[in-house]
C-alpha cells in the first residue's frame, strides 16, 4: 500500500467517525475510500464495518452524559438490534461477491438519499399515529430489528434509519435520541464485527489504518455535534455519496 493510499484511508476513517457522530452517513466516505485503494466491493464493505467500529465506541463515549440516564431504554432495545444485526450479517455472508457488486451502487445511492432527507424523516415520523409510545412499543422493536439488519448488511445511512425509528416512538430531546442512536449503532456494528472477523474477507492492513482514525473521529465528532451545523455537513456527504453511487453504477 502506497503512502498516498495510507493517507487516504486515515483521512477517510477520521472523517467517517466524525460524520457518524454529527450527522450519520460516515460509511459513504470510508467505503468509497476502500474501493479507491483496490478492495473488491464485498471485501470493502466487510472491512469497512470492522474498521469503523471504534468510531462508534468513541461516539458513545462522547455521549456518555446523555446515555447515563437511558440505560433501561438501551437494554430494552438491544435484543432487537442484536437479532437484526445477526440476520443482516448472515444475508451478507451468503451473498455472492458478484451479486453484491451489482447491488452496491444502489445501496450507496439509497444511503445518500436517506441522508439527504434525514431532517424531514425525523420531523415527519413524529407526527405519525402511534408516535411517542415509548421503548415498550412492539413496532419500535420491529423497526430497530429491520434497521439493524440493513446496517449489518450495508452501513450507509444506518444512523438516519435508526434516528427515524427512535423519533417515531420516543418523545425526547434530539441530542438524547442521537445518543441512543449512536449506542445502538455500536451494538449493531459489534455483532457485524464478530461475524465478519470470523467469516468475512477482512483486509487487516486497511483496518489497522482506518480504525484508530475512526476512533478519534467518533470522539471528536460527539464533542462537536452540539456546536456544528449538521445540515451543512450532511449536504457535503450527500453530494459525495451521490457522485460515488453514480460512478459505481456507470
Amino acid at each position: 500500500m502506497s503512502p498516498l493510499e495510507v493517507l487516504l484511508l486515515a483521512v477517510a476513517g477520521l472523517a467517517a467517525g466524525s460524520i457518524n457522530a454529527v450527522a450519520g452517513g460516515g460509511s459513504l466516505v470510508s467505503f468509497p475510500a476502500m474501493l479507491a485503494v483496490g478492495l473488491p466491493p464485498l471485501a470493502a464493505n466487510v472491512t469497512n464495518s470492522v474498521a469503523i467500529w471504534p468510531g462508534y465506541v468513541g461516539t458513545a463515549w462522547g455521549y456518555r452524559r446523555e446515555l447515563a440516564s437511558q440505560r433501561r431504554r438501551l437494554l430494552a432495545l438491544a435484543p432487537a438490534a442484536v437479532t437484526g444485526a445477526g440476520l443482516g450479517c448472515v444475508l451478507l455472508l451468503v451473498t455472492s461477491p458478484e451479486a453484491f457488486e451489482r447491488v452496491v451502487p444502489f445501496l450507496v445511492l439509497l444511503g445518500s438519499l436517506l441522508l439527504a432527507v434525514q431532517g424531514r424523516i425525523t420531523d415527519r415520523v413524529r407526527t405519525w399515529r402511534g408516535a411517542g409510545r415509548g421503548a415498550r412499543s412492539p413496532q419500535l422493536h420491529v423497526s430497530v430489528l429491520l434497521a439493524a439488519a440493513y446496517g449489518a448488511y450495508f452501513g450507509g445511512g444506518l444512523g438516519v434509519v435508526l434516528l427515524a425509528c427512535l423519533g417515531l416512538f420516543l418523545v425526547d430531546d434530539l441530542q438524547r435520541l442521537n445518543a441512543v442512536k449512536s449506542a445502538l449503532a455500536l451494538v449493531i456494528n459489534a455483532v457485524a464485527l464478530v461475524a465478519f472477523v470470523l467469516f468475512g474477507p477482512v483486509d487487516w492492513a486497511a483496518v489497522g489504518i482506518v480504525a484508530p482514525a475512526a476512533l478519534l473521529g467518533g470522539y471528536l465528532g460527539a464533542r462537536l455535534a452540539r456546536r456544528l451545523d449538521p445540515g451543512r455537513l450532511r449536504a457535503v456527504v450527500v453530494v459525495f455519496g451521490l457522485v460515488v453511487g453514480v460512478a459505481l453504477l456507470f
